[in-house]
């Protein structure tokens, strides 16, 4: 039997669709008449037939709003809210900053087609229905988007109507209610051919005579960027995001080697922005949003704005960062590098520069450079570089580099020309020593503001600061009278937390002051995370009774001595693999990362591993365990069908250890992996 396809909405939890394929039916003796057989696609109207994709629209990356990710088919979906996200886009600057399209998701149907066959709006959700949405969304100048799926039903779990097999119906349905927007889904699609699917409603969409941006969302499962482009204006290259910093950093890293898919007018789409939703901070937020936008990807908020704070705000509404996304160029960022989870992206812009973006993939702050001419700049004396974020402009002698905090990222337009000359020179600041200390202790960094201008640096002065109640104090010179391109002013400092500060993060923060050979002042400043942790007992014990450096996990938080269960705190079961029950361990859902501290006092880390059993035939994983920079463990590729497996890595010595759950290699979906009875001894 074949399996209809299945849209997943969180790893593990799919949507439920249709209950039996025909084929099934058929092979239990039941058959069917012509008109009830599996539907296909409905033939083309002679005149429709060849349409082409190169219909003028989505000339750079749409940009826009989908209710999906903050309200999935909840009530507050509805036509008021709808016309309040319209109205948000005016008084808020949205639509100033090139925002367009207010795109409706699943759920606003209703379950059956009428007795002509066609749709109707949900009269509770959309009592005026569809085209007077539209009005009015056009009434302020904004564009409005629908969504269906190339199949039977739609991806909700009732099922409301799909339009294979009635696309060109539906699709002059939608024209005739003033859509400008179609996003298209891969739910029920009964086994027809993807391409076949999409070119139908491709041509279908071309017989209204309406231009209707073509969203292709078949979740990457066909390759669409090696045909798509012949079809739509953008086409979905992953499974669907969700609001954690896993999630998203997975769904980037699929997307970032399709760079030569892209172009004006047919683009790669990583899924919607979480931007404004809550799981991430809004560094991570920030990261979010540079990165899709080096990516020349489709910027659809999807987060509820009637919510949204000013952070939200000011994140979405950066004109520089958006400038770069829709660079008309068109071209998709490539990386550099990426060693270590330390990115350099660079996009080439219309006008000659580069946009670079330095992203941070680790969990504590990290040196990521480059150079102008590995950016693909030519030679030149020197270049102006500026901070999109920070909104200021600098001089460089060619190197390109920033010390980037923690799941950062620092995004910069770097340019040759002449204008450099009058801008200050910029300076990269850095860190050096370990930022974990005991509570009352004392630990000891290095710090260096470094020139990267080719003009010098004058009267630089640096300073460390931390939490109220810390004390910081200088042990070397924290002024400089200049600074000659490449030379730095180092200091050493001391950093002792209160004796009651409680484990945890904290930030510090390193600030440089200085003045250009003009006289303009310049400063800039960078946050590093210090940690106030508590040694491991004599000993050592179970993990899971010991607090954790830093967490990261692919759906819901890592929980102590239960399963993961996608979601809330607390939500999980008994960890439970190949039916053994351990009381003690973690539950974590892939890609997921654990730090403890150690403190060089500790040994070997034993664990039992493996797939929880909640999760049925599925889930693939990667148990990993490392001491330090160092792999000291891996199980390679576990599934449910493999009893717990024994695991056990030599950590002496280690400051910090990690364990880490990368999945299978076929996507994170189910990906239930626990660390039962997981102890550290030392």
């Amino acid at each position: 039997m074949r399996h209809l396809p299945v849209r997943t909405t969180r790893a593990g939890s799919r949507r439920v669709i249709g209950a039996l394929t025909v084929g099934l039916l058929c092979a239990a003796g039941i058959s069917f008449p012509a008109a009830a057989s599996s539907p296909g696609p409905a033939p083309a109207p002679p005149s429709a037939v060849g349409a082409k994709a190169d219909n003028g629209l989505a000339l750079t990356p749409p940009m826009g709003f989908n209710n999906w990710n903050s309200t999935h088919c909840r009530a507050e979906f509805n036509e008021s809210m709808v016309k309040g996200i319209a109205d948000i886009f005016v008084e808020k600057g949205l639509k100033d900053a090139g925002y367009q399209f207010i795109n409706l998701d699943d759920c606003w149907a209703v379950p059956q087609r009428n007795a002509d066959g066609k749709l109707e709006a949900d009269p509770v959700r959309f009592p005026n229905g569809i085209k007077a949405v539209a009005d009015y969304v056009h009434s302020k100048g904004l564009k409005l988007g629908i969504y269906t799926s190339a199949g039977t039903k739609t991806c909700d779990s009732v099922g409301l109507p799909g339009a294979l097999g009635h696309e060109y119906s539906d699709a002059q349905q939608f024209a005739d209610w003033g859509v400008d927007y179609l996003k298209y889904d891969n739910c029920n699609n009964q086994g027809v051919d993807a391409k076949e699917r999409y070119t139908t409603m491709r041509d279908a969409l071309a017989a209204t005579g309406r231009p209707i941006v073509y969203s292709i969302c078949e979740w990457g499962e066909n390759k669409p960027w090696e045909w798509a482009a012949d079809l739509g204006n953008l086409w979905r290259t992953t499974g669907d995001i969700n609001d954690s910093w896993s999630s998203m950093l997975s769904i980037m890293k699929q997307n970032l080697p399709l760079a030569s898919a892209a172009g004006p007018g047919h683009w790669n789409d990583p899924d919607m922005l979480e931007v404004g939703n809550g799981g991430m901070t809004d560094t991570e937020y920030r990261t979010h949003f540079s990165m899709w936008s080096v990516m020349a990807a489709p910027l659809l908020i999807g987060s509820d704005l009637r919510k949204a704070t000013p952070e939200t705000f000011d994140i979405l509404s950066n004109h520089e960062v958006i400038a770069v996304d829709q660079d008309p160029l068109g071209k998709q960022g490539t990386v550099l590098s990426s060693d270590e989870g330390r990115w350099v992206v660079a996009k080439e812009l219309q006008d000659g520069s580069r946009a670079v973006a330095l992203f941070n993939e680790t969990g504590s702050a990290q040196r990521i450079s480059t150079t102008a001419a590995a950016a693909g700049l030519p030679q030149a004396a020197a270049y102006t570089m500026r901070d999109l974020w920070e909104h200021t402009d600098y001089n460089t002698a060619g190197d390109i580099s920033a010390t980037v905090p923690a799941h950062g990222t620092v995004l910069l337009r770097v340019a040759a020309g002449n204008a450099w000359a009058s801008y200050p020179p910029a300076t990269e600041l850095g860190l050096e020593g370990s930022p974990l200390v005991e509570a009352g202790g004392t630990t000891e960094l290095t710090t260096t503001v470094t020139d990267l201008g080719r003009t010098p640096a004058l009267k630089v002065s640096a300073a460390l600061t931390g939490p109220s109640g810390w004390k910081v104090s200088a042990g070397s010179a924290t002024t400089a009278a200049a600074l000659p391109t490449g030379r730095a002013l180092t200091t050493r400092w001391r950093v002792t937390p209160p004796s009651g500060a409680a484990t945890g993060t904290y930030d510090l923060t390193l600030t440089a002051q200085y003045r250009s050979p003009t006289g303009k002042r310049a400063r800039s400043s960078v946050p590093f995370q210090a940690h106030v942790v508590v040694p491991p007992h004599a000993g050592g014990g179970y993990l899971s009774d010991l607090p954790q450096l830093s967490a990261s996990n692919g759906y819901g938080p890592v929980e102590k001595d239960t399963s993961n269960g996608e979601s809330a705190a607390g939500d999980g079961n008994p960890l439970t693999i190949g039916g053994e029950v351990y009381a003690k361990g973690l539950g974590v859902h892939a890609d997921s990362t654990v730090e403890y501290y150690a403190g060089g006092a500790c040994s070997a880390v034993t664990a039992r591993v493996g797939v929880d059993d909640e999760k049925g035939a599925k889930g693939s994983v990667n148990f990993e365990i490392w001491a330090d920079g160092t792999k000291a463990a891996s199980t390679g590729v576990l599934t449910n069908a493999t009893p717990a497996r024994p695991v056990s890595a030599d950590v002496t010595g280690a400051q910090v250890v990690r364990l880490v759950v990368t999945d299978g290699g076929d996507g994170d979906d189910s990906d239930h992996a626990d660390w039962g009875d997981l102890r550290i001894t030392c």
